[in-house]
C-alpha cells in the first residue's frame, strides 16, 4: 500500500506538470491571436498611398474610410483619406480631413497643396491662392483671380497627381487694342494730346517651381511682351522680364529671397536695364486673409542716349493684406510702399516715394471673371530746377517737382474653351505734376486671346 500510495502520489505530480505546460501554450497562442486580431484592426498605409499613387481613389477610401473615428490624430492617415476623398468628389469631407492632418503637422507641404485644390474644387478661388501661396512661388501671372488660382492648382496636381518636383506653367497670348494719348496741358504743349493709334500685341512666357527638401523651393519665371503701332512715327514696345528666388515654407508662412529684372526696348535704339534683390514674406493668418512685407532694391539704368541722366537706384519696402470675398469666389487686396530714389544724375535730384494699389476680383461662374485695380504713387524730389509751371504761360520757374501718378484698369476674363480665354481689358494713366512738361494721360485698350499650358 505504501509503494502503491507513492505510485500514485507521482503520477498525480506529472499530469500536474504536463498540464501546466499545455495551459501556458494556450495562453501564448491566444496573445498571439490576440496580437494578430490588434494588428488586423489598422490602416494599411502603404497600401493606401500605393492606392491614391494609382489613381484609385475609391479603393483607398474604402480600406480607409473605416478606421476614420480611431485615428483621427494620424497626420499621414488624415492626409491619404482625404486624397481619396477628393479624388472621389467629396471635397467638403476632404476639407476637414486636410484640415486634421495640417493640424498634426503644419510644416506638411503636400497637405498644404492639397487643401488648395479642395479649395478650388469647391469654388472658393481666394481661399485656394491663399493657400497655395503658402508654399508656391509664381510671378507674372495675369490680373484675373480665376486664371492664377487655375495656374496654383495646375502646379500643385502636377506635384501630387504626377509626384513631380519639377513643376511648370505656360502661356501665349495676342490681339489687337488701341491707345490714346489724352488732352493735358502736357501732352498739348509738346503736341501729342488727342492722338489716337492701333496696336497688335503678344506676350509668351512661363515659370518653373522645383521641390526641394523640408518646404524649401527654386522658382524662376520669363515673360516677353511686344507691341507694333500702326503708325510708323510711334515706336514699338519690346519687354524682357525674369526672375529667379529661392522660398522657404513652414506652416502657414512663406519668405522668398532672389533677384528679378527687366529689359525694355524704348524706341530709337534706346533701352532701359531693371535689375533687383528683394524679399518677400507671406503670412496666411486664416482660411481668409493673408498678410505680406517686403523690400526690395532696385537699379534701372539707360545705358546711353538722351534718357540716361534718369537712371537711378531705387530702395522700397511694402506691406500688404488679402481678404476673401463672397464665400471666396472674390477678393480684395490693398498693398502700400515707400521708399526713396537715389544716385541719380536727373535734374530735379532724388525723390522720396509712397503709394498703394488696390485690386478687386470677383469670379462669376467658373468660367467667367472680372477684375479692376488702382494704383497711385507720390513722388517728391528734393532739388530746385527750373520748369514751367501750369499756371503759368510760356514763363520759366524755379521750383522743386512733385508729381503724383495714377493708373486704374479693369478687365474681363472669359474661358471659351479649356484652357482658352477670351480677355477685354481697359487701363487709364494719368500723371499730374507742378511742372508743365511732366503731365501726361493716356487711355489703352485690348482684346486678346489667351492660351495657357
Amino acid at each position: 500500500m505504501e509503494g502503491s500510495s507513492e505510485f500514485h502520489s507521482g503520477r498525480v505530480r506529472g499530469f500536474g506538470r504536463k498540464s501546466g505546460r499545455v495551459l501556458g501554450a494556450a495562453v501564448a497562442v491566444l496573445a498571439l491571436l490576440c496580437a494578430n486580431s490588434a494588428l488586423a484592426q489598422q490602416p494599411d498605409l502603404g497600401r493606401a498611398e500605393q492606392l491614391v499613387r494609382e489613381g484609385k481613389y475609391q479603393d483607398a477610401y474604402d480600406l480607409l474610410a473605416p478606421f476614420e473615428d480611431a485615428r483621427k490624430g494620424d497626420a499621414d492617415f488624415n492626409y491619404l483619406l482625404g486624397r481619396a476623398a477628393l479624388g472621389t468628389k467629396r471635397p467638403e469631407k476632404a476639407l476637414a480631413l486636410f484640415e486634421r492632418s495640417l493640424a498634426a503637422r503644419p510644416d506638411t507641404v503636400a497637405a498644404h497643396l492639397a487643401l488648395g485644390r479642395t479649395y478650388f474644387a469647391l469654388g472658393r478661388y481666394a481661399e485656394a491662392k491663399i493657400e497655395f501661396e503658402t508654399v508656391l512661388r509664381v510671378e507674372d501671372l495675369p490680373p484675373d483671380l480665376l486664371t492664377q488660382v487655375e495656374i496654383y492648382d495646375q502646379l500643385a496636381r502636377q506635384s501630387l497627381d504626377e509626384g513631380r518636383r519639377l513643376t511648370s506653367f505656360g502661356y501665349a497670348e495676342t490681339g489687337i487694342g488701341g491707345y490714346r494719348v489724352n488732352s493735358t496741358r502736357g501732352t498739348d504743349a509738346f503736341g501729342g494730346g488727342d492722338r489716337n493709334d492701333s496696336f497688335f500685341n503678344a506676350r509668351v512666357g512661363g515659370g518653373l517651381n522645383y521641390a526641394l527638401d523640408n518646404g524649401y523651393a527654386l522658382d524662376a519665371n520669363l515673360d516677353y511682351r511686344f507691341r507694333s503701332f500702326d503708325n510708323d512715327d510711334i515706336r514699338n514696345d519690346s519687354d524682357w522680364r525674369w526672375r529667379a528666388a529661392g522660398s522657404r515654407a513652414f506652416g502657414e508662412n512663406n519668405l522668398a529671397a532672389g533677384f528679378r529684372g527687366r529689359v525694355s526696348y524704348r524706341g530709337g535704339g534706346q533701352y532701359r536695364n531693371d535689375y533687383s534683390i528683394f524679399t518677400n514674406y507671406r503670412y496666411r493668418y486664416d482660411e481668409d486673409n493673408q498678410f505680406t512685407v517686403g523690400a526690395e532694391v532696385q537699379r534701372r539704368r539707360y545705358p546711353d542716349g538722351p534718357l540716361r541722366e534718369r537712371s537711378r537706384t531705387t530702395a522700397t519696402a511694402s506691406a500688404g493684406w488679402v481678404r476673401s470675398l463672397f464665400d471666396g469666389r472674390g477678393s480684395f487686396s490693398l498693398t502700400g510702399h515707400g521708399g526713396y530714389n537715389y544716385a541719380t544724375s536727373r535734374p530735379d535730384g532724388d525723390s522720396a516715394i509712397y503709394g498703394a494699389t488696390a485690386n478687386l476680383d470677383y469670379t462669376f461662374t467658373s468660367r467667367l471673371a472680372g477684375f479692376m485695380f488702382a494704383w497711385w504713387e507720390r513722388d517728391a524730389f528734393n532739388a530746385d530746377a527750373i520748369h514751367f509751371h501750369p499756371d503759368s504761360l510760356d514763363e520759366g520757374v524755379v521750383l522743386r517737382r512733385k508729381d503724383n501718378l495714377y493708373e486704374f484698369g479693369a478687365g474681363l476674363v472669359w474661358e471659351f474653351a479649356r484652357g482658352w480665354t477670351f480677355r477685354p481689358e481697359i487701363l487709364y494713366i494719368r500723371d499730374e505734376s507742378n511742372s508743365v512738361g511732366f503731365n501726361y494721360s493716356s487711355t489703352e485698350y485690348w482684346l486678346n486671346v489667351r492660351k495657357g499650358f
